[in-house]
């Protein structure tokens, strides 16, 4: 990376202080079963409904295996049956579904591109939304690096300090954002953006629009870098954002590799899928 950018990107890390989450390692002895059941909560969650023969293709287990785990979430409020017998979000999620009825299709239509993309750079390529103040992580595609960023399928992060977050409230009006972080909301879930850093955070995203990109400089994750942009559909509108994921030591290598380049030609490719495609949101 140019040193201008570099030293730009990181003077607009305004919230490079704040605290970090930990890394998303899987247990070394982990239950299938309970990791199953703790899978389908996030698809639930993500996707808003879920059918059983999707739950047995997802887990890759057998159906009357997935019946018996969503029976369990069923019986515990997790979940409940609708009129059709999909299941869908019951009383006890603590996180409501993401409210969009096509992230399974937005998986299926981004996968390709993003195993793609990182084969050429051999990092780890997200795919994420946008629900209020948060992202939700729907897909991720590792690297194979020993060192890599691992998988965040699932992952619910603040948008403001995710790369693929930044990249997509940079196109809504600043009066948008301003209502979505200043609001009571906003402070009630933890993602308010205080008096003093606001001004910052809209100049951030006036770079952004400009460069095309958003970067994260361990805003989320401490050792972590990504770059991210968002996704269109044939309207124009944001429906989500990839992301390329690297530890810190390696994003400047990546960078200058040619990363800018090689993310802008796969989300051409993939905006054209999701144009063509006749479900597309709005």
């Amino acid at each position: 990376m140019p040193p201008t950018l570099m030293a730009e990107a990181a003077a607009l890390q305004y919230n490079s202080g704040m605290q970090n989450s930990p890394l998303k390692r899987k247990p070394t002895y982990s239950i299938e079963a309970v990791d199953n059941a703790l899978q389908l909560l996030q698809l639930l969650r993500d996707g808003g409904s879920l059918r059983l023969k999707d739950a047995a293709s997802e887990l890759g287990v057998a159906p009357s295996t997935a019946h018996r785990l969503l029976a369990m979430l069923v019986y515990r409020g997790f979940a409940v049956q609708d009129e059709t017998r999909r299941y869908v979000p019951g009383p006890a999620m603590g996180a409501g579904p993401a409210g969009v009825t096509w992230t399974r299709l937005l998986r299926n239509l981004a996968r390709p591109h993003m195993e793609l993309l990182s084969s050429r750079l051999n990092e780890t390529v997200n795919l994420m939304i946008r629900v209020g103040t948060k992202v939700r992580f729907l897909e991720t595609i590792e690297g194979t690096n020993a060192l890599r960023v691992g998988d965040r399928q699932g992952t619910v992060l603040p948008a403001h300090r995710a790369s693929g977050g930044k990249a997509m409230l940079a196109e809504l009006e600043p009066a948008l954002v301003e209502q979505l972080f200043r609001s009571q909301n906003a402070e009630i879930g933890g993602d308010s953006i205080p008096d003093a850093e606001f001004p910052a955070f809209l100049r951030e995203l006036e770079t952004i629009r400009s460069n095309g990109f958003a970067a994260n400089f361990e805003g989320t994750e401490e050792g972590i870098s990504a770059l991210g942009m968002a996704l269109h559909n044939g309207k124009g509108e944001v429906v989500g954002a990839i992301t390329v994921a690297t530890p810190v030591t390696r994003f400047r290598t990546v960078f200058d590799a040619g990363l800018v380049r090689a993310m802008l030609e796969t989300r051409r490719q993939l905006e054209i899928d999701i144009a063509a495609n006749p479900a597309e949101p709005g």
